[in-house]
C-alpha cells in the first residue's frame, strides 16, 4: 500500500508537505498537510491540516510558523477535520468553497487569488470527487495541489451521491488544459507523492476512466444477457454485481468504495 521512499518534505521554493499518520487502503501513506510559504517570508498559508492528531498538528504548527490562513480542498475528514482547531490555535480564519467548514467571513471559490507576501494561490474550481473540490494552483511553482483530485499514485474515487462522474471528467480537462498550456508542470496532490510530470499523469486519469466506462457498459451487458437467459436480474443489486465482474482483481476491502464509484458511472450513464 504504502511507499515508504514517500514521507513528505520540502518542494520546489515554497512548499512542504507535512505527512499525517493515518495511513490505510483509501488514504495511502496518510494526508498531505502543505505549508506554503514565499522565499523570505515569514508568513505562511496551510492547506488540509488533515486528521485532529495531535503530533501531526503540533508538526504543522511548527512548520508554517506566523500562518496568516488555513485552506480546504474539500469537506473529508481526512483533509478538514483538524481545521477549525488548528486555524483557532494559531489565529486565522479557514476559507473553503462550503460555508459549513469556514471559520471568519472569507470563502473561497472559483477564480480568487490567495496573495500571502509574494506568495500567490490561484482557485480553480475542480468539483466530481466532491461537489465542493478545489485545486490551488501556484503560479511561480508551476505547481497545482489537486486534493484528492489526482492522486500520487493509483486513481481516486468519484462516490455516489457526492461523486459527479461527469463534474469530475469536466476537472480532469480542466487540469489537462492547464498543463498542455505550460501553466502547470507539477502536481502537488493530498494523498501519495508528488508528480513530477503533470500531464502524462491526467492523460492516463482520462484514459483509465474512459476505460472503466467501457466495463461498466460491458458488465451491464452481461448481466442483461444473463437476465434474458433466465437469472432473475435485481436492479438494486447492479452495481455490487458489477463491481464482482469490474473490480475482481481489486482488494475487497475497497469494493464498498468500488460500488460508491460505480453507481456515479451508472448515474453518468443514464444522464
Amino acid at each position: 500500500m504504502a511507499d515508504p521512499a514517500w514521507a513528505g518534505g520540502a518542494f520546489g521554493s515554497a512548499g512542504r508537505c507535512v505527512l499525517a499518520p493515518n495511513a490505510s487502503p483509501m488514504t495511502l501513506d496518510g494526508t498531505n498537510t502543505w505549508v506554503l510559504r514565499a522565499p523570505g517570508s515569514q508568513r505562511s498559508v496551510v492547506i488540509d491540516p488533515g486528521p485532529p492528531d495531535a503530533g501531526h498538528l503540533d508538526a504543522v504548527a511548527e512548520a508554517g510558523g506566523d500562518v496568516a490562513a488555513v485552506l480546504l480542498t474539500h469537506h473529508h475528514l481526512d483533509h478538514s477535520e483538524a481545521a477549525r482547531a488548528f486555524a483557532e490555535r494559531v489565529g486565522c480564519g479557514v476559507r473553503a468553497l462550503d460555508p459549513a467548514y469556514r471559520l471568519g467571513s472569507e470563502g473561497l471559490g472559483e477564480g480568487d487569488v490567495v496573495a500571502v507576501d509574494d506568495l500567490e494561490i490561484h482557485v480553480v474550481a475542480t468539483p466530481g470527487h466532491t461537489a465542493d473540490s478545489l485545486s490551488f494552483v501556484i503560479p511561480s511553482e508551476r505547481a497545482v495541489l489537486t486534493g484528492d483530485t489526482v492522486l500520487g499514485r493509483g486513481t481516486t474515487v468519484v462516490a455516489h451521491p457526492d461523486g459527479r462522474l461527469g463534474a469530475y471528467l469536466e476537472s480532469l480537462d480542466r487540469l489537462h488544459a492547464l498543463a498542455s498550456a505550460h501553466e502547470i508542470a507539477t502536481i502537488w496532490p493530498g494523498h501519495g507523492p508528488v508528480i513530477e510530470s503533470a500531464l502524462p499523469v491526467l492523460d492516463h486519469y482520462l484514459a483509465h476512466r474512459r476505460e472503466r466506462l467501457d466495463q461498466v457498459r460491458d458488465a451491464l451487458r452481461t448481466l442483461h444477457a444473463s437476465a434474458r437467459d433466465g437469472v432473475p436480474l435485481d436492479h438494486d443489486t447492479i452495481p455490487h454485481r458489477i463491481v464482482e465482474i469490474v473490480y475482481a482483481d481489486v482488494d475487497p476491502v475497497l469494493w464498498p468504495a468500488a460500488e460508491l464509484s460505480v453507481q456515479a458511472q451508472l448515474d453518468y450513464l443514464r444522464a
